[in-house]
């Protein structure tokens, strides 16, 4: 029987399974010198319609062995990610060596941030501090109050208001925002990176890059000073 004709009729060839029998005959300790076969095939043990306590072991070790699969082919993609994400960042630091102008900074962060992210809207925005009467606060600085001290970027929805005074017109469309605290010679700022996406960012995102990336951007303005920056 051909291949063809036995995938045709459910994939069993009589002729190949003899053969296949006929080698396990003149070979009893194949199995045994395979034991890795052993988790892959399904081994019947007949005890008048009970599961052996062998064949019960057999199946816990194919769902660990599975899990393992799983567990393993997660942390190769997620190792390929960081990868992929710290060569970008690299290129990224080799750009903000170069850049020695703010609209030139600005270009760069919009172009690198916006590409990077998916996103569609990205500020940047230096809170003036240092007011002691509440009632003549910024209100940039009065809506992100509970920011200017953070020490690590914040994910997830955005309310209106927020989203307004950071992307102007353009505030209405974003849904959510992946906020990074920015510190520079005594101020406090937020590189903002604003999605249409309801689930671009959430709350539950790694901000490992996102806080290296605030590191950088606040080296940098220690020598090329940018007040604010905005594309939306």
């Amino acid at each position: 029987m051909s291949r063809q004709q036995a995938e045709q009729n459910g994939g069993e060839d009589p002729d190949l399974e003899r053969l296949v029998a006929d080698y396990l005959l003149q070979h009893p300790d194949f199995l045994s010198r395979n034991t890795d076969l052993l988790a892959a095939i399904q081994v019947p043990h007949l005890v008048g319609g009970a599961v052996s306590l062998i064949e019960h072991q057999v199946r816990i070790l194919r769902r660990q062995l599975e899990a393992e699969r799983h567990r393993l082919t997660h942390l190769i993609s997620r190792a390929r990610e960081y990868e992929a994400l710290s060569t970008r960042l690299h290129g990224l630091v080799l750009q903000l060596m170069a850049v020695d102008d703010a609209d030139t900074l600005c270009h760069l962060l919009r172009e690198a941030m916006l590409r990077e992210f998916h996103a569609e809207a990205l500020a940047f925005k230096l809170f003036a501090l240092g007011t002691s009467d509440a009632g003549s606060e910024d209100p940039l600085t009065a809506a992100f109050h509970d920011f200017i001290d953070r020490e690590h970027a914040l994910c997830g929805p955005l309310s209106a208001e927020r989203a307004v005074m950071l992307f102007g017109d353009m505030g209405g469309n974003i849904k959510t925002a992946a906020l990074v605290p920015i510190r520079v010679d005594g101020q406090s700022g937020v590189l903002a990176i604003g999605s249409e996406d309801i689930e671009r960012f959430h709350p539950d995102m790694g901000t490992d890059f996102l806080d290296r990336l605030g590191e950088l951007i606040s080296q940098k303005l220690r020598t090329v000073r940018l007040a604010h920056c905005r594309h939306s």
